[in-house]
């Protein structure tokens, strides 16, 4: 099974969008077909993103709080990682290089151009449809 780190963007696009790709790659998950890595690191930025104003318009606060709530309980909780190596464009993006690499990941999902364009890293990043695709032909 796939361990994955998916970028904090693309959870969010999975919540406030009822279709579409990042809401296709949380059923996934939802259905079990692989095993999503999360951190207090990870968590703390979803919060923070999260608890804007701006996403009042897409969904309820108490909406937010569930599916963060869904997340913690079901997803597989990691340390954070200890080195945060400067690796990518914008430093708030390492961490989540550096807990794919500590916990073995097999990819980081991330729509971020900062990370989809990088070709140094040991792991793969594939934007939300790319991992879908290797999903459709491994299930």
């Amino acid at each position: 099974m796939f361990r994955i780190v998916i970028d904090p963007g693309v959870l969010i696009a999975a919540l406030i969008s009822p279709s579409g790709i990042p809401r296709q790659l949380a059923e996934a998950w939802f259905a079990g077909k692989f095993e999503l890595l999360i951190c207090p690191m990870l968590i703390s930025e979803l919060k923070d993103v999260l608890g804007r104003k701006k996403f009042d318009s897409y969904v309820s606060i108490g909406s937010r709080k569930t599916y963060i709530a869904l997340l913690s309980r079901l997803a597989t909780w990691v340390s954070d990682p200890v080195e945060l190596p400067r690796a990518t464009p914008d430093p708030n993006d390492d961490y989540l290089l550096a807990l794919a690499n500590s916990q073995g990941a097999h990819f980081i999902v991330s729509g971020d151009p900062h990370l989809t364009k990088l070709t140094a890293s040991a792991v793969r990043i594939l934007s939300p449809r790319a991992f879908l695709t290797i999903l459709e032909k491994v299930q």
